[in-house]
């Protein structure tokens, strides 16, 4: 059987609207944001489970979305730290525009201080065997963030990592994907 993967990234924060890229720091959903975060619960109310970045503006996303929702197993919303935003070390923080001119640097390389994105891409992975072996049959919602968007797609659609740090990031209301 397969399983139903759902990619949302956390919601707006007051980090995105004021152009911070916020790494590793914990991030806070503006106002706007907790708006699209009830409306991302509304939306995907037919999970089984939902699974999210342990960084607060991940956890306040799915909080808000599905405070009131009772899952498969009963279990709450679970975090796991594998679903992070690439580590920038010392440039968590910084401006976005700083930073997005900088990300082909650091695919195969950590950020000083920090991670690099292709170790994003096996945090990832180690996350999808764990899905496919627990979550056979069932619909999992995955909240986390745009690196992990990008290790989606370069695992699943065999997209260049390169290619899609130096991309503008494209928000949609969630992605798809089918685990066999």
């Amino acid at each position: 059987m397969a399983v139903r993967l759902i990619y949302e990234t956390h919601s707006l924060t007051v980090d995105n609207e004021t152009g911070i890229a916020t790494g590793w720091l914990p991030g806070e959903l503006s106002q706007a944001g907790r708006e699209l975060a009830v409306e991302l619960g509304v939306r995907r109310r037919d999970v089984d489970v939902v699974y999210a970045s342990d960084l607060r503006r991940a956890v306040q996303t799915a909080e808000v979305a599905f405070s009131d929702k009772q899952f498969r197993d009963e279990q709450s919303i679970r975090l796991d730290p594998r679903l992070r935003e690439c580590d920038y070390g010392i440039y968590n923080g910084r401006p976005v525009t700083e930073v997005a001119r900088l990300r082909r640097r650091f695919v195969d390389v950590p950020w000083p201080g920090g991670q690099s994105y292709r170790q994003v891409v096996a945090e990832t992975a180690a996350f999808l065997e764990e899905v496919m072996d627990r979550w056979q049959g069932c619909s999992v919602l995955v909240i986390s963030h745009s690196a992990n968007r990008w290790a989606l797609q370069n695992l699943l659609e065999g997209a260049e990592l390169a290619e899609l740090v130096d991309a503008p990031f494209a928000w949609q209301p969630g992605w798809e994907y089918t685990l066999a």
